[in-house]
C-alpha cells in the first residue's frame, strides 16, 4: 500500500476516534441527566422550556437506552479507529456500518426534523461521512485485492 492510502486510512481513523469520543461523552451526559435535560441536550434547537415536563419513567428509560447506545457505538468506533489505523479492511466496513448508519438515523430524524443545531450534531454527521468516504476510497483504489484482512493482526 502506498503512503497516500496509508495516510488516508490514518485520517479516517482519527475522524472515527473524534466521532467516537464525542458520542461516548454524549451517551454519558444523556444517561446522567434527568429526562428533560437529556432531551434538551439532544434536541438542542428546541426551546428547553418546552421540554421541561414531568416525564413518565418509561420515557426516561428510553432516553437512557439511547444514551447507552451512544456510549457503546462511540466506544466501538474508537476501537474501529485503532484498527483502521492498522489497515484492517474488516474494521473499515464494521465501523462504517455501526457509526455511519447511526448518523443516518440522526440526520433523517433530527437534522431534517429541524430539532438540532449545526454544531455539534450535523458536524459529527459530516465527520462520519468523511471517514467513510476516505476509508472506502483507500480500500477501493489502493487496498482491494491485497491480503489486508489480516493487516491488523
Amino acid at each position: 500500500m502506498t503512503s497516500r492510502y496509508r495516510l488516508a486510512l490514518q485520517i479516517a481513523a482519527v475522524l472515527w476516534v473524534i466521532w467516537g469520543l464525542v458520542h461516548m461523552f454524549a451517551g454519558i451526559m444523556t444517561i446522567s441527566q434527568d429526562t428533560g435535560a437529556a432531551v434538551a441536550g439532544i434536541a438542542d434547537a428546541v426551546d428547553p422550556t418546552l421540554l421541561e415536563n414531568d416525564y413518565h419513567p418509561a420515557v426516561g428509560a428510553v432516553i437512557n437506552q439511547h444514551g447507552f447506545n451512544l456510549l457503546w457505538i462511540g466506544a466501538f468506533t474508537v476501537i474501529g479507529g485503532f484498527f483502521i489505523w492498522r489497515q484492517s479492511v474488516v474494521w473499515i466496513f464494521m465501523t462504517a456500518i455501526v457509526g455511519w448508519v447511526t448518523d443516518v438515523g440522526y440526520f433523517v430524524f433530527m437534522d431534517l426534523g429541524g430539532f438540532v443545531h449545526f454544531v455539534p450534531g450535523t458536524v459529527m454527521t459530516i465527520i462520519s461521512s468523511a471517514a467513510v468516504v476516505i476509508s472506502f476510497w483507500a480500500y477501493f483504489t489502493g487496498m482491494r485485492g491485497k491480503d489486508t484482512l489480516t493487516a491488523a493482526t
